[in-house]
């Protein structure tokens, strides 16, 4: 009886490919989008040199290099920009099996990945993901707090699926869908001499506490300001701080007053720690947005927390 023929190896490619790992195509994928080793760590939440290791794992399985390194600064070669789309269709593809195994199991889980500016992220989301977590303990939530700006930016890359915002920032590949209204007050020490009811016009002449460019916040003040002819030039602005928790604290230290978002603040008037001022004949009001990418499939538990956004939207 002839004696049957070992099977033949697998090929240089086969054993490649089998030997890529899920995570090297991440870290690819996060260093081509930045152009940068440093920002591709933290945007995944590790270190440099572990950045550095997965690319260097990937070229020597694909026997290729993927990046040439100038100095601080890197370049893609011709073999990383054809691996580049194909690689988005490996993981896109595998987040999508992942969504479908999990839509047929028992349960619903997985990680949320939220990108939200400062108030829904500190003071809205918080809460709406405790609830959503009481229902679905097998979820995880992270939520990425960045401007405005930077959470558009984040989605229209496509590194987040689902953010909430406070303003409208024009771009052809995003949806807006309006969440919850806000209202933004003027707010000073409760021992500040301040009158309980000032003229628009008077914001001039107090020390004024901004938030920083590309904040949302920022972003409707400039507006509601340009209503009574004001534009944050003919402030006295003190200081420009980075979050409604710094320019909350400094208003309690008597820096300054501010426009702040009634929601960060809830807790302070109630406890008199800080004083609403009434400005004349001005109303504040603005609404959050959900963003998300029109042409990006929502996995299970996603479209489950968007859902429950809507619900909140609703009340």
């Amino acid at each position: 009886m002839e004696e049957a023929l070992p099977p033949a190896p697998p090929s240089t490619s086969t054993r490649r490919a089998e030997a890529i790992e899920t995570r090297h195509l991440k870290v690819f994928v996060a260093v081509y989008k930045n152009r940068s080793f440093t920002k591709a760590a933290e945007l995944l939440h590790t270190s440099q040199p572990t950045v550095s290791e997965h690319i260097h794992n990937l070229e020597s399985r694909l026997d290729c290099r993927l990046f040439d390194r100038l100095g601080r600064s890197i370049m893609p070669t011709l073999e990383a920009q054809l691996l580049y789309p194909r690689a988005l269709a490996i993981l896109e593809d595998l987040r999508k099996l992942e969504d479908e195994l999990t839509a047929t199991g028992k349960g619903v889980a997985g990680e949320l990945i939220i990108g939200a500016s400062t108030i829904p992220g500190e003071y809205i989301i918080p809460r709406l993901a405790a609830s959503f977590k009481a229902r679905y303990p097998a979820v995880s939530f992270e939520i990425r707090i960045g401007d405005s700006a930077e959470i558009v930016e984040s989605v229209t890359e496509n590194d987040l699926l689902i953010g909430i915002v406070g303003a409208r920032i024009p771009s052809r590949k995003i949806s807006y869908q309006p969440f919850i209204e806000d209202e933004l007050i003027l707010i000073a020490a409760e021992g500040a001499d301040v009158p309980e009811a000032i003229d628009a016009a008077e914001l001039t002449d107090l020390p004024f506490l901004m938030r920083e460019a590309g904040s949302g916040t920022r972003r409707n003040i400039e507006t509601f300001l340009a209503k009574k002819d004001l534009d944050i030039d003919h402030l006295k602005v003190c200081a420009t701080l980075g979050s409604s928790t710094a320019i909350k604290e400094s208003v309690k230290s008597g820096l300054g007053v501010s426009i702040i978002s009634r929601f960060a603040v809830t807790d302070e008037l109630q406890s008199g720690l800080v004083k609403e001022i009434s400005i004349k004949g001005m109303t504040m009001k603005r609404s959050f947005f959900i963003i998300s990418a029109p042409k990006r499939s929502l996995p299970n538990h996603y479209r489950l927390f968007l859902n429950r956004l809507l619900e909140e939207r609703n009340l």
